[in-house]
C-alpha cells in the first residue's frame, strides 16, 4: 500500500517535509499533529509524506477513499516524521553541518545521474512544486543526517573474523547451495489413479515432439502446464542447487543452457524443464564477504534502532493526532 524503508531517510521523504499542499487537500484544515522538542509537525506535512509515498493504486483512488487509507496510516507515518526531526536536531546539536561545496557537488551528482540539464532540473523541481531554495534546504538536511548516521553509527560497526566464522558455520547451507539454475517448467499433477499416468505420458510426448519441431517452450507452458507459473511461460526464476529435488538435478546434469529435458516424474507429478541460465557456485571469499556484509547490516540496524529509541527517550515528543 505504501512503499518505504523504515530505517533509512530518503531524499524525497525529506523533501516531502516541505511540499506545498496539493489542490485537493485544501478542504482540510491544517493543524499541529505533533511537537518535537520545540518544533511542530503539521497535518499538511504528514499528508504530503503519505501522498508521496503512496503506491500508484492508492493514488488512483477517489479522494474520499484515499483519505481513508491515509487516516488508517497516520500514526505510522507520523512516527517516521518524528524520527527524521529528531535526527536533524541531534546532528545540529552536535555541530554537524553541510558546506555549500558539498551541497553543490550533491546537486551536480543528481543531475549527472539522471542526465538533467540545468533547465530540466529546474523544470523537475517546478513539477514537484519546489523552489530551488526549498530543494537545497531539504537536500542539505538529507546530507546532514547521512553524515551523522555514518559517523555516529555506521563507522562504529565492527565485524570480527570470529563473528564471520560463526555466521558461516551456522548458515553454511543457505550461504552456499552450489550452482543456481534459472528454469522454466511444464507440469502435470500426479493423477489419483495410476491408470491415468499413460494419458499424461502421451501428452508429454506430444509436447516433446512440438519442442523438437522448434515451438516455443513458454508458449507450450502457457497452453499445457498445470503449475501457477504457466501464466508466466513456466518461469520459475533461479533455484539453488541445494534446494533442488534430486530428479531435477538428474535432468539438469545432462543439460546445457537452452536445452529442455525429457519428461520425468517426481512425487508431485510429471515435469519437463528448460534451462535458461546457470550461475556458478560462490567462492569461499565471496561467501565470507556476503557474511560480513550481512553481519554489518544486522549490527547497523540494531544500533540504529537503539539510537532512535534513545533520541525518543531524551526528547519532548507530544502527539496530537
Amino acid at each position: 500500500m505504501f512503499k518505504f524503508n523504515l530505517f533509512f531517510v530518503t531524499l524525497m521523504t525529506l523533501v516531502a517535509l516541505n511540499f506545498p499542499a496539493p489542490a485537493h487537500s485544501s478542504v482540510l484544515l491544517d493543524r499541529v499533529v505533533a511537537v518535537v522538542n520545540k518544533e511542530v509537525i503539521t497535518w499538511s506535512e504528514l499528508y504530503e509524506m503519505m501522498d508521496y509515498e503512496a503506491t500508484d493504486q492508492v493514488k488512483a483512488l477517489k479522494q474520499e477513499d484515499r483519505l481513508k487509507v491515509f487516516k488508517n496510516n497516520e500514526a505510522l507515518f507520523l512516527d517516521r516524521l518524528i524520527d527524521i526531526r529528531l535526527q536533524i536536531q541531534d546532528a545540529r546539536r552536535l555541530g554537524f553541518e553541510v558546506t555549500p561545496e558539498e551541497l553543490t557537488d550533491a546537486i551536480e551528482s543528481i543531475k549527472k545521474k539522471y542526465s538533467l540539464t540545468d533547465d530540466l532540473f529546474k523544470e523537475s523541481l517546478k513539477k514537484e512544486g519546489l523552489t530551488i531554495e526549498e530543494y537545497k534546504k531539504r537536500l542539505s538536511e538529507q546530507i546532514l543526517v547521512s553524515h551523522f548516521v555514518n559517523q555516529q553509527i555506521k563507522n562504529k560497526v565492527i565485524v570480527s573474523e570470529e563473528d564471520v566464522k560463526k555466521y558461516i558455520d551456522s548458515a553454511k547451507q543457505s550461504l552456499n547451495d552450489g550452482e543456481s539454475f534459472k528454469l522454466r517448467m511444464i507440469f502435470f499433477a500426479k493423477p489419483k489413479d495410476d491408470a491415468d499416468r499413460k494419458t499424461i505420458d502421451d501428452r508429454a510426448s506430444l509436447i516433446i515432439q512440438r519442442l523438437k519441431a522448434g515451438e516455443d517452450f513458454s508458449a507450450l507452458a502457457k497452453e499445457y502446464s498445470e503449475d501457477p507459473s504457466a501464466k508466466n511461460g513456466g518461469e520459475l526464476g533461479f533455484i539453488k542447487q541445494g534446494q533442488t529435488a534430486k530428479e531435477f538435478l538428474a535432468a539438469l546434469s545432462k543439460m546445457n543452457i537452452g536445452d529442455f529435458s525429457n519428461p520425468f516424474w517426481t512425487e508431485k507429478g510429471l515435469q519437463i524443464i528448460k534451462l535458461d541460465e546457470k550461475t556458478a557456485a560462490k567462492s569461499i571469499d565471496s561467501i565470507r564477504e556476503d557474511a560480513k556484509k550481512q553481519l554489518a547490516e544486522d549490527q547497523f540496524q540494531e544500533k540504529y534502532k537503539n539510537w532512535i529509541k534513545s533520541l525518543r527517550e531524551k526528547a519532548h515528543v507530544e502527539i496530537r493526532l
